[in-house]
């Protein structure tokens, strides 16, 4: 079932909020720092195990061999050259920030942080892009189920001190994510099992950054590598082009 992705980590969400409210000022630093780090050790693997999909293929001889790492590369290059270009992390911040200073407005400045920082985190990311996509495209769900698992886990963290602001979070979710799931569904019947898998190496790398920064902190700025997931789909219809 294609956007179920979306429902259950919209549900996800709530729960994991709900839990966070509960337990309130419960949670002493120190398992908040671990949980953070747990989550960004399990999505380093998950961008990983799909990166090496992409990027290695087993021979007749059962050997395993590089594939498609130019693609990666001239991907990262263009993707990285274009978001830089266009300042799209910054673009992202600022729109936090107005979105902030809006809602400060109202005087519940718990509430308006609450909201603002889980908002970014859950919303502006590699996974919610990628998975989206790949539910749209074929009904594949497991990176968005991933990834409900690990917004449970931090809007939890969130909650806990930033009260029920973060529940709120997930309806800006719910519309971001099932937008470019129900726009990925349209443009389905123009894609192929070749492109799919293109543009799901190509994620799976950037997911692999998001985790880096969970564990490292923000050091690799994905957002401004966002557009190399467009890159594939310039080289996928070249290459059919020039074939012809």
């Amino acid at each position: 079932m294609r956007g179920l992705g979306t429902i259950v980590n919209f549900l996800a969400v709530i729960l994991g909020s709900g839990v966070g409210l509960l337990i309130k000022n419960g949670l002493k630093q120190r398992f908040h720092e671990i949980l953070m780090q747990a989550c960004g050790t399990a999505t380093l693997f998950i961008g990983l195990g799909g990166a090496m999909a992409g990027l290695l293929k087993l021979t007749d001889k059962g050997s395993f061999e590089t594939a498609n790492t130019m693609l990666l590369v001239v991907s990262l290059v263009i993707g990285g050259f274009i978001g830089e270009a266009l300042n799209l992390e910054n673009r992202m911040e600022n729109l936090g920030n107005k979105l902030k200073g809006l809602f400060k407005a109202s005087g519940d400045n718990s509430f308006v942080e609450g909201f603002v920082t889980s908002t970014l985190v859950i919303c502006v990311g590699a996974m919610a892009v990628v998975g989206s996509i790949k539910d749209g495209l074929t009904g594949d769900y497991t990176t968005l189920f991933a990834k409900a698992l690990l917004d449970f886990i931090i809007v939890m963290v969130f909650a806990s001190s930033l009260g029920i602001g973060v529940m709120f979070s997930a309806v800006p979710l719910l519309l971001y994510q099932g937008s470019i799931t129900l726009c990925a569904a349209l443009i389905s019947g123009y894609m192929n099992e070749t492109l799919i898998g293109y543009l799901s190496c190509i994620g799976s790398v950037l997911i692999f950054c998001v985790g880096l920064n969970l564990l490292l902190g923000k050091k690799v700025r994905v957002g401004n590598l966002l557009p190399a997931i467009l890159v594939p789909v310039v080289y996928y219809f070249l290459a059919n082009i020039i074939d012809k």
